[in-house]
């Protein structure tokens, strides 16, 4: 029987892929590079210190890593205030079935914790979770499990006992390598992902329910 699930944040919670490919081009554009979104696609899921530190090598970007970070993030923070985004159908559903059934709620998203904040915060969604890590909060972001393992500590879990929402690629690798069952979601925004990895796909997020879940473990 599971105790604890666990979220992702971006491409699950919020459909926030596309604001992430329109912001990070935006910034590569200031920085005097051209990207596209199928090499954005790869990064899906990772950090931003270990993307930016990627995207500056290749590219030899003279800004340090921080100072683009800081662009990217201010830039999404006001993107995301004047939107009005809504979160993705069925997650408040999703959320209540579980609280409903009195299992620990994580979040573990490789965004920074001020995205993070101030997403759940725009949802009035925060009072669900026992716990929210990022992954800039772990030694090794996503596809290490760093950040499933300290989510399952957090919620006082055996990481065996948590199952894991995820769109990406490197999402659903960090879960499996933490030792948890893993829902793969196919959002189309988030690009191109191979979810073969997950211990089942979903097009939808109401098709997760109460059965489903206890099949997995």
């Amino acid at each position: 029987m599971f105790t604890a699930f666990i979220f992702d944040m971006d491409g699950v919670i919020i459909d926030s892929e596309p604001l992430h490919f329109k912001v990070d081009k935006y910034v590569m554009n200031t920085l005097g590079f051209d990207i596209s979104t199928a090499e954005l696609e790869q990064y899906v899921g990772m950090t931003n210190p270990e993307m930016w530190t990627r995207l500056k090598e290749k590219y030899a970007i003279g800004a340090s890593v921080e100072e683009i970070i800081n662009l990217q993030v201010q830039t999404k923070l006001t993107l995301l205030k004047e939107s009005d985004e809504q979160p993705i159908e069925g997650i408040v559903a999703l959320l209540e079935l579980l609280k409903q059934k009195n299992k620990r709620i994580g979040l573990a998203s490789s965004s920074p914790r001020s995205f993070i904040e101030a997403v759940l915060d725009k949802f009035n969604v925060k009072s669900y979770f026992h716990s929210i890590i990022s992954g800039e909060e772990v030694e090794h972001g996503k596809p290490a499990p760093d950040i499933y393992l300290k989510s399952a500590e957090m919620l006082e879990t055996q990481a065996g006992a948590c199952i894991v929402l995820e769109d990406s690629r490197n999402g659903i690798k960090a879960a499996k390598a933490a030792g948890m069952k893993c829902i793969g979601y196919i959002n189309e925004n988030s690009g191109h992902q191979d979810l073969s990895q997950a211990d089942c796909i979903v097009e939808n997020i109401k098709e997760i329910n109460i059965e489903l879940l206890e099949s997995l473990l």
